[in-house]
């Protein structure tokens, strides 16, 4: 499907900074679709502000049925349907339709709320887009008080974005993700500052951090203060809220008090320029940031834990090394040195892992640490060079740990049986990623296969090589010689089975 970016640059000839601004409402306006009880349409008109509008977003709210069962992103409306758009756009204000419109066999009420996004220098500027706000009107019935509110509030803001004052500027480092919504609580305030409406999650929420009596009729600020663990904390806060009510719009915060802990985020309200007040959304996340620490101690353990194992590893491998400098017969000598190598290769990929924090690691860096370690072992006087092609991306620890040891076994193999004394020559890694697979190569310039011995296994690096690609990697792996001279293994393994991440 394509983006809202996408369907504006194709049917406008809107600005980047009006388009980022597009984006910005876009981000926020779940928050008027939940208090107005209505879906929220954006249009844009096409070309040069011509009879047609274009769908370039839609939000339904969570708090009521929908008005719209379809997907109008990307329709293109003209004519009497779009009356009430055109409206919008060419007299700039809101414009709300008498009689309801039917989508199929749903009544629903119109609005056209115009977009305007201010200039640098606080000017506003024209109209750029028209939001529909399409309310389902089957369920109609006498407001409650909770419900008049959130709709008093959501008119307030609806005026905000036909000003260009909303939605507010982005906070560098801030998402959408885990911010407060409607449903999670909502306290409206005058502009003296004073609670007049908060919604029973948001009075449940500060009775979390001591409230003992009601919050309406309270100075939010003040309490806040009063409430805090922290002074520090709560004098931010509360700051915070005073800033809302100047017309600003701060960054979000948590409050905690005795291991409760609450996120708040403070908006202005300012329709048509006039403060009146501020709304407070209100979310406790104790729950959530209690599992936040878990998680984090569990990450802790699982570096640690790969920490431990490369360090044991290493210490088996210095003591081989030890052992092999102490034995005298060169074939054990050899055993000892591979064992080594073996347990190293393993290693690197453990070191990896801790660094990393998660179980998946970007493989090529294995990769590059291996082919260095295999031409440190080049036969005297051979000089082979190692080079690597393509991507790995990113693989889980069950598949990079056996993985880096047939990696191992077969550049070791190439380096040490490919290229006699003297000779120099090439050793190339390739890889390329599919969506549930990965295919590489391991290709060497040297001297080739003995006739016949493609498919044999007598030396314990190519058993060792077969038993985990078909066991452990439940892949494919083929020997064979390269034409013009030089051996060359390829290996396909499968990645959806092992929940590969893309790369």
């Amino acid at each position: 499907m394509s983006t809202l970016r996408d369907l504006v640059e194709e049917h406008t000839r809107l600005e980047p900074a009006d388009i980022d601004h597009l984006h910005l409402l876009a981000a926020d306006w779940q928050l008027i679709s939940d208090l107005s009880f209505a879906d929220l349409v954006l249009w844009v008109p096409v070309g040069d502000g011509g009879p047609a509008f274009v769908c370039v977003a839609q939000v339904r709210p969570t708090t009521a049925p929908t008005a719209h069962q379809d997907d109008l992103v990307g329709s293109v409306v003209s004519g009497p349907e779009a009356s009430h758009l055109r409206a919008a756009l060419e007299q700039g204000r809101i414009c709300r339709e008498g009689d309801p419109a039917w989508y199929g066999d749903i009544p629903a009420r119109h609005e056209a709320i115009p977009v305007r996004r201010r200039h640098d220098d606080g000017r506003p500027g024209e109209v750029i887009a028209v939001v529909s706000r399409d309310t389902n009107l089957t369920s109609a019935r006498t407001p409650s008080q909770l419900e008049l509110n959130y709709l008093n509030t959501a008119d307030d803001l609806a005026q905000m974005v036909a000003d260009g004052t909303f939605p507010p500027g982005r906070h560098p480092g801030e998402t959408t993700t885990g911010a407060p919504r409607v449903g999670d609580g909502l306290i409206r305030l005058d502009a003296a500052g004073r609670v007049t409406y908060a919604s029973p999650n948001a009075q449940s929420a500060f009775r979390r951090l001591g409230l003992t009596g009601n919050l309406v009729g309270e100075d939010l600020a003040g309490l806040i203060r009063r409430l805090a663990e922290d002074p520090l904390e709560g004098s931010e806060a509360a700051a915070r809220v005073s800033a809302a009510l100047r017309g600003d719009s701060p960054p979000r915060q948590e409050i905690g008090v005795h291991g409760a802990i609450v996120l708040v985020r403070a908006l202005p309200l300012m329709p048509a320029g006039v403060p009146v007040g501020a709304m407070v959304l209100v979310r406790d996340v104790t729950e959530v940031r209690r599992r936040d620490r878990a998680l984090m101690t569990k990450d802790a353990t699982i570096r640690e834990t790969h920490h431990r194992v490369k360090n044991n590893l290493q210490t088996v491998a210095a003591l081989l090394r030890l052992q092999a400098r102490r034995v005298e017969a060169p074939e054990a000598r050899s055993a000892l040195e591979e064992s080594v190598r073996r347990v190293s290769s393993i290693a690197i990929v453990h070191e990896t892992l801790a660094m990393s924090g998660e179980e998946v690691v970007e493989f090529d860096e294995i990769v590059d640490r291996v082919a260095a370690a295999a031409a440190e072992v080049a036969v005297a006087d051979a000089k082979v060079a190692m080079r690597r092609e393509g991507t790995f991306g990113r693989l889980p620890a069950e598949v990079a740990t056996p993985l880096a040891m047939v990696l191992n076994e077969l550049l070791l193999n190439a380096v040490e049986h490919g290229f006699p004394p003297g000779e120099a020559g090439e050793v190339v890694i390739w890889a390329r990623r599919r969506p549930r697979e990965l295919l590489l190569s391991v290709a060497d310039t040297g001297r080739g296969l003995p006739p016949g011995s493609a498919g044999r296994t007598d030396s314990l690096g190519l058993q060792i090589v077969r038993a985990l690609v078909t066991g452990e990697l439940r892949g494919r792996i083929d020997l064979r010689g390269r034409d013009g001279g030089g051996t060359e293994a390829v290996l396909a393994i499968p990645l959806g089975r092992h929940r590969a991440q893309s790369a």
